[in-house]
């Protein structure tokens, strides 16, 4: 009995036995899940960095070098590791570009709070410290920007170029860069210069070809061919569009039945007024001078018969057909005209109009281009092409982050140089603040500056350089007050970054930073997991 009594903790008034040792494994279980996923994503870092080849279950293949996207299709079980995947999906949303970095940056920041831990200092200590840092950090980023004007097109498409540089269709960099840069331009609104959404560029990928041959198109691309059934027309001048949500074809009734026709003169009867109904409703469209239907695709009955092409193809109407249902918006507002719910509502201002309707042949398929447009809404086209299917969807994933650092410009007009040059100045710059401060503190602030390394430190070891005599020199240069060192992984020697055009949005570092710090700071609290059912 005796054995039993002295098993239970002793309990005082003045202090209770707890069993500390449990929570300390979980934090440090919670900090190795997340520092495992944040390895698996370094070297994909930089420009040099290694692509990933994800395989999913479907036998699906996915080849990029997208921080995003590499975790996205990670399957992460540890709830701490998940958190990370989260990071570099809200990096993502806010910025674009840099999710492989925010990851990076939340992993070295872990293992520095590894150390703190096992030194005895609390996890409170060491989060607030962290915050604080993290604001010094991005004051010390903004007082490093350059401002910069929309008008100044070169340096915008200097940053997507940079943007465009870490991905595997790097080489075509020159081409995209520019198509970037124009179709954000071509969609900013002049009273609302701060709001760009992306859904007004619309990509479109079409197999074949080099993603040399990738084009902006001003005007509306289908991934579809013209309907030629019964030898309508495949190209339309001086096109007036209607884009219709009704179908063109006979009613059928509400519930499944079947009708028995036992006369053959009843069997006419039907037959002729299913074509007087066709004919009835392409006389009204014809009517109001349409000579281009875009037909959304229905699920209820047929969009449209093979009677209805025929008389359309009389009518000289040219036939688009199997709209997608999410397409209608930007189509109409690409055309300035209405979608038509009804056969009754169909009136000519509800058209759009356009110099030019064709139907071309590209690769083994054919597409439908719509160019001239008049008075053409705020949107714009890029039709991507490529190889095979892998590089076309790693070229769309690349287009759409270089269209984010774009968007970023617009959003916070300010550049700030690349090549672990930010990081590098942060770190030196913290590490004299540490020294000022007091107490735990400053040793957590110093801990917050060497994490910071690990960018400069990645990007060289993935160049193939000798990291610890890169960022030794990297330090030397910045401490003799050189803002703008920082490595240059062509040439394999440190250089001024910003006379060799490597730039990025000052968003894409500040909201790294502090997003990462963010999650840190979250995994550093979490003392216990409880499972519940």
């Amino acid at each position: 009995m005796a054995a039993v009594t002295a098993a239970q903790p002793r309990s005082s008034k003045t202090e209770s036995y707890v069993d500390n040792k449990r929570k300390e494994d979980i934090r440090h279980a919670n900090i190795n899940a997340a520092r495992a996923v944040a390895d698996a994503v370094r070297t994909s870092l930089g420009p040099k960095g290694m692509d990933k080849m994800i395989s999913t279950a479907n036998g699906e293949v996915i080849i990029t070098n997208d921080g995003a996207t590499i975790l996205n299709k990670m399957e992460v079980l540890q709830p701490a590791a998940k958190m990370l995947v989260d990071l570099s999906k809200s990096q993502d949303a806010a910025a674009g570009d840099g999710t492989t970095t925010v990851v990076v940056i939340a992993g070295a920041l872990l293992k520095q709070c590894l150390s703190l831990l096992s030194h005895g200092i609390h996890p409170t200590v060491i989060s607030d410290s962290l915050h604080k840092a993290s604001i010094k950090a991005v004051d010390v980023l903004t007082a490093m920007a350059v401002p910069l004007e929309l008008s100044d097109r070169e340096s915008l498409i200097k940053s997507a170029s940079t943007s465009l540089n870490s991905k595997v269709v790097s080489q075509y960099s020159t081409l995209l860069a520019p198509l970037a840069v124009d179709s954000v331009l071509s969609v900013v609104d002049p009273e609302k210069p701060d709001l760009v959404d992306l859904r007004d560029i619309k990509i479109v990928k079409k197999l074949g070809g080099t993603v040399d041959d990738t084009e902006l198109v001003k005007g509306l691309v289908f991934d579809k061919k013209a309907s030629h059934a019964a030898g309508g027309p495949t190209r339309m001048e001086n096109a007036k569009i209607a884009v219709i949500q009704f179908q063109i074809s006979p009613p059928k009734t509400d519930i499944e039945q079947s009708i028995v026709v036992s006369d053959y003169t009843q069997m006419d009867r039907i037959l002729k007024e299913e074509r007087n109904y066709i004919l009835g409703m392409i006389k009204k469209i014809k009517a109001t001078g349409c000579n281009v239907l875009l037909i959304q695709k229905s699920i209820l009955r047929d969009a449209v018969t093979d009677l209805s092409l025929h008389y359309l193809a009389k009518a000289k109407i040219m036939v688009v057909k199997d709209v997608e249902r999410d397409e209608i918006e930007f189509i109409t507002n690409t055309l300035n005209c209405l979608p038509i719910a009804n056969i009754e509502h169909f009136r000519a201002e509800k058209l759009g109009h356009a110099d030019l309707v064709e139907e071309i042949s590209l690769g083994d398929g054919k597409i439908v281009k719509v160019t001239g447009i008049k008075n053409m809404g705020r949107t714009t086209t890029v039709l991507v092409r490529g190889s095979n299917q892998l590089v076309i969807d790693e070229a769309e994933r690349s287009l759409h982050d270089a269209l984010c650092v774009v968007r970023c410009l617009v959003n916070k007009r300010f550049l700030i140089a690349g090549g672990g040059a930010p990081e590098i100045e942060l770190s030196r710059q913290l590490g004299a603040w540490s020294k000022v401060l007091h107490g735990m503190e400053g040793y957590c602030v110093r801990s917050f500056a060497e994490a910071l390394e690990v960018i400069p430190y990645t990007l060289a070891e993935n160049a193939g350089l000798n990291p610890i005599a890169i960022v030794t020199e990297l330090r030397n240069r910045h401490a003799q007050g050189e803002i703008n060192a920082g490595i240059n992984v062509r040439k394999g020697q440190i250089t001024n970054i910003l006379e060799e055009n490597v730039v990025q949005p000052l968003l894409v570092s500040t909201s790294a930073i502090t997003l990462a710090t963010e999650c840190v700071r979250m995994i550093l609290k979490i003392d216990d997991i409880v499972n519940v059912r």
